[in-house]
């Protein structure tokens, strides 16, 4: 068998879109790879080659996904997807990984302050004033933040879920009371009442979330009062009371089923909007206060000059804080148009 006849069958294993897909998708990984590691350029070449890299990288892994899993592909969740993934199993291993220090500073005096970041160096996003870990404290930084989102949209969830389902059920002087308190609720501004129960409260771990969870409860209230009424007279409900279900085994068995995947695909948008809000407070000095790391409070580390010298004090807990806040959403989403494709207006 010659040559010649091997090219036909060659061609047709590797199709012209798909080998397309695959120079582009590789070419942008090589940019995005020099551009990030590269020390003979100056920072704004480096930085204007790795988002090259990383358009062209991902037009290509969009092609690569139409072509295998049809054109309904989206490349952009499951990036958000992947990160969220990454960066839990960053967050539960950290102790185990080769991590710089990240609180003590007495055991950082010899190292370099404000060192720029170097990924293939023992500080691999750099160090701050104190020659702390940049990448070390964003892990941990990660920690604080994750566990105080979601504890607060727990909270929320369960007790505006709770309160919207009764309010929706019983209605009448029921939904009044619990309408009027909501609306109550909705007319202090978010940010002035996080900063007042701040002043009052300890700045803990479970009074930051505690204080947050109150920001959630108004949404989770309307949600689940909304979608409990769209299901009160439903045929399966009326069935039930029909048959003699007590109110709580009708709500237990009957509704809950139906407002609770609503209420999940809403605290998952909720819990990126927490993260703002707990980095806002952290920003502030009314959060978690340092040497614990919050990427709140790394990022108030870059004020005054501090951010015009070492940007990366800035940028790396910044981009951190982007990148989850933009998964979350990106994933909430999603689970809100498969899980509430009804969009019940609040």
């Amino acid at each position: 068998m010659s040559i010649s006849d091997l090219a036909p069958r060659t061609r047709a294993a590797f199709p012209t879109p798909l080998l397309t897909a695959l120079t582009l998708t590789v070419a942008g990984l090589v940019l995005l790879g020099f551009g990030a590691t590269t020390p003979q350029l100056v920072t704004p070449v480096k930085a204007a080659i790795a988002l090259l890299g990383l358009g062209m990288a991902f037009a290509g892994a969009s092609r690569l996904g139409r072509i295998r899993s049809g054109p309904g592909f989206d490349l952009v969740f499951w990036f958000g997807a992947g990160w969220l993934v990454v960066l839990g199993l960053a967050i539960l291993l950290a102790p185990l990984l080769p991590l710089g220090e990240d609180r003590d500073v007495a055991s950082t005096v010899l190292e370099p302050a404000f060192a720029t970041p170097v990924f293939t160096g023992a500080n691999p996003l750099g160090t701050n004033a104190f020659g702390l870990d940049l990448l070390a404290r964003s892990l941990y930084g990660a920690r604080s933040s994750l566990v105080i989102s979601l504890s607060a949209v727990a909270v929320g969830t369960v007790i505006g879920g709770a309160i919207g389902m009764v309010a929706g059920y019983f209605q009448k002087s029921v939904d009044r009371a619990v309408g009027i308190a909501t609306n109550s609720l909705l007319a202090v501004p978010p940010l002035i009442l996080l900063i007042a129960l701040a002043t009052v409260l300890e700045p803990h771990l479970r009074n930051v979330a505690l204080s947050l969870a109150l920001l959630t409860i108004p949404g989770m209230v309307r949600l689940a009062r909304a979608t409990t009424m769209a299901y009160a007279n439903r045929e399966f409900v009326v069935a039930a009371r029909a048959m003699g279900a007590t109110r709580s085994r009708i709500m237990l068995r009957e509704l809950l089923p139906n407002v609770l995947l609503p209420l999940l695909s809403l605290a998952v948008v909720m819990i990126s909007v927490l993260i703002v809000a707990e980095a806002s407070l952290s920003f502030l000095g009314l959060g978690i206060q340092p040497p614990e790391p919050t990427w709140g409070n790394m990022i108030a580390e870059g004020e005054g000059r501090v951010f015009e010298d070492h940007p990366h004090i800035v940028l790396v807990p910044g981009a951190f804080l982007f990148l989850t806040v933009f998964a979350f959403n990106i994933v909430g989403e999603k689970a809100r148009g498969r899980w509430d494709s009804r969009s019940v207006k609040l």
